[in-house]
């Protein structure tokens, strides 16, 4: 019975804890110094650094991340797959930034679609697991549950 008890109480507090906060700079891993992008060739659209490494720590976990979205797949209504980006403008008018600081996100029942200049958290399960589009190779993904106005 004691067993039952510790049993439930260890459920409870997973399924009702709040998402972790994460921001970009935490999906670096520390002492992680990317390295010099030449422009010798003029502005290029073409994503660098490539092979930047992912944060492991929160693989699996229950996140809440900001960012701006980038639509992938979607109707008129709503959207249900897009990459999740720390600025405005990226992958979209400026070359994508490296793989660990963009984050494919996929909604299976799909969200309204939003002003593409606001930032919003996105609360889901973050996985190492990558993903590459014709727009940028990716180094996380979420399961998306939901899309949360940024207060902040």
């Amino acid at each position: 019975m004691r067993f039952l008890l510790v049993l439930l109480t260890v459920l409870s507090i997973n399924v009702f804890a709040e998402p972790k906060e994460v921001f970009w700079e935490d999906l670096i891993p520390e002492g992680y110094v990317p390295p010099s992008v030449s422009i010798e060739h003029g502005f290029e659209m073409a994503q660098q650094n490539l092979d930047a490494p992912v944060v492991t720590k929160f693989n699996n976990m229950q996140v809440k991340i900001p960012g701006f979205v980038v639509p992938l797949e979607g109707d008129q209504d709503t959207i249900t797959e897009f990459l999740l980006v720390p600025f405005f403008g990226a992958c979209i008018h400026v070359p994508p930034p490296p793989p660990n600081q963009i984050v494919y996100v996929k909604i299976s029942e799909g969200v309204p679609i939003l002003s593409l200049s606001d930032v919003v958290w996105v609360v889901g399960t973050l996985t190492t697991d990558g993903w590459t589009g014709d727009l940028a190779s990716v180094g996380y993904t979420l399961k998306g549950e939901k899309i949360l106005p940024y207060d902040g």
